[in-house]
């Protein structure tokens, strides 16, 4: 892997990692579905005008705006109201897992025992998170896995709809999450518009980095290098996005750490990692170099 590559990869995942600071700050000026509302604004403002899409492609689009804007997002948002960003981003890490278990139900995708013991593997880092004092409640851990469910559920869409381009996806899922978490903050919120107005640089720090820094530019860039490399050797990098956040949340926001915190985290994360992580694919990608470089040694030896 070129260097460039390794460093934009590092930079995606900081951005991602560093998402949840940013919505940490901005709930202290603002209600968390709010703020989702306008981070969604946002996004579309800025993609919506310079895409098109199809009839068929809004088929997929409309579902998404409620599995990925309300159940993803929004459950996120408020369940960070209530906990802290580095136990958030591992629970939510969980979304990849049970899309793999979907998958195996709804799609009928094969898993190896491998994937099915890493799975139960990192669903036990829950049961061990769920005794950590950063859960105040049940309910929001009820929540956070809700929506890890909302990201797995919106993959499984994704993966069944027509093509359609990274930034056509973000920005019409966008457009149609808003009217959906505009109501619900409409209903449980009050007083948006002085929120809005008499908020402090973090309200708004947390709506633009979370809309243009970890949305449009953090998976620009992380599509464009699944272009040049498999995803097998690209996806790995995606846990250390919740190892970041912990890290961050320590040292930024001042955020405990506990055993529950620090082993639950860690089975989740290793257990996500056995899963997905794919040995064969990452050791014959590994080997292919090599085997260019050899066979282009031998041709330059032939008479």
């Amino acid at each position: 892997m070129a260097l460039r590559h390794f460093l934009l990869i590092l930079l995606v995942v900081s951005i991602w990692a560093f998402n949840n600071i940013a919505i940490k700050w901005g709930l202290l000026d603002l209600p968390p579905l709010l703020m989702i509302t306008m981070r969604f604004v946002v996004v579309a403002l800025i993609l919506v005008p310079f895409t098109r899409v199809t009839r068929q492609q809004l088929l997929y689009l409309v579902p998404l705006g409620f599995t990925f804007g309300f159940m993803h997002f929004a459950l996120l948002f408020v369940s960070l109201s209530y906990t802290d960003a580095g136990t958030a981003a591992v629970i939510v890490q969980l979304g990849t897992p049970i899309a793999m278990l979907l998958a195996m139900v709804l799609l009928k995708e094969k898993l190896r025992l491998v994937q099915l013991l890493g799975i139960a593997l990192s669903l036990s880092g829950v049961v061990v998170l769920a005794g950590s004092p950063t859960i105040p409640n049940g309910w929001v851990l009820l929540l956070l896995l809700l929506s890890a469910f909302g990201w797995a559920i919106s993959n499984m869409i994704v993966k069944k709809s027509p093509a359609i381009s990274p930034l056509t996806l973000t920005g019409w899922l966008s457009f149609f999450a808003i009217p959906l978490v505009g109501c619900a903050s409409w209903v449980v919120e009050s007083d948006q518009l002085n929120l809005l107005l008499h908020s402090s640089w973090r309200g708004w720090f947390g709506i633009l980095f979370s809309a243009i820094g970890s949305s449009i530019v953090a998976y620009s860039l992380w599509y464009s290098l699944l272009k040049h490399y498999n995803v097998n050797l690209i996806m790995p990098y995606s846990l250390l996005t919740p190892v970041l956040a912990v890290i961050m949340g320590v040292v930024v926001l001042g955020d405990s750490m506990n055993s529950f915190k620090a082993m639950g985290g860690v089975l989740v994360i290793v257990g996500t990692a056995i899963a997905v992580i794919n040995l064969r694919n990452l050791k014959m990608h590994a080997r292919l170099p090599r085997f260019r470089y050899d066979r282009h040694r031998k041709n330059r030896t032939r008479p």
